[in-house]
């Protein structure tokens, strides 16, 4: 049925439903699968004074260790319930670029042929002001979506 199965999570604890929900559908179905985490570019957009503290020595590299270690820190329990479920997952995190287009991206290039994604399922006006990643995954992707409330 599906043979590889991308995640994508912010780490919240909303989306562990989706995570939970991809990787058990990964072990029914015996598909590998990719658990993507994207975090926010370094800001360009930020005022004088955080750039004086930013962009001291190394700061950009400083920055971009940070969201490095914060994705790692999601991926550990993650990876925990891979292993206890008995299912072995590829962790990749991306720190350049818009949520939606990145996992679109990285659909493409692993080749997946499913993205299992997490709503929030918000609705009239705070839908509109908010957006929605995963909408964008839905209206856009070539390869079936799962969306998990």
């Amino acid at each position: 049925m599906y043979k590889h199965i991308l995640i994508p999570t912010d780490g919240s604890d909303f989306s562990r439903k989706g995570v939970d929900h991809g990787l058990a559908l990964a072990k029914t179905v015996g598909s590998k699968a990719t658990v993507l985490i994207v975090t926010e570019p370094f800001p360009l957009h930020i005022t004088s004074a955080d750039l004086a503290g930013m962009l001291g020595p190394h700061g950009i590299e400083k920055y971009e260790r940070q969201q490095q270690s914060f994705a790692e820190e999601i991926f550990a329990p993650i990876r925990q319930r891979a292993s206890e479920l008995g299912i072995s997952i590829e962790t990749l995190h991306e720190g350049d670029g818009y949520p939606g287009e990145i996992i679109l991206k990285t659909a493409k290039e692993r080749v997946c042929d499913l993205i299992v994604v997490s709503s929030h399922g918000r609705r009239g006006i705070a839908r509109l002001f908010l957006g929605s990643q995963a909408q964008q995954v839905v209206q856009t992707s070539p390869v079936p979506v799962l969306v998990v409330k």
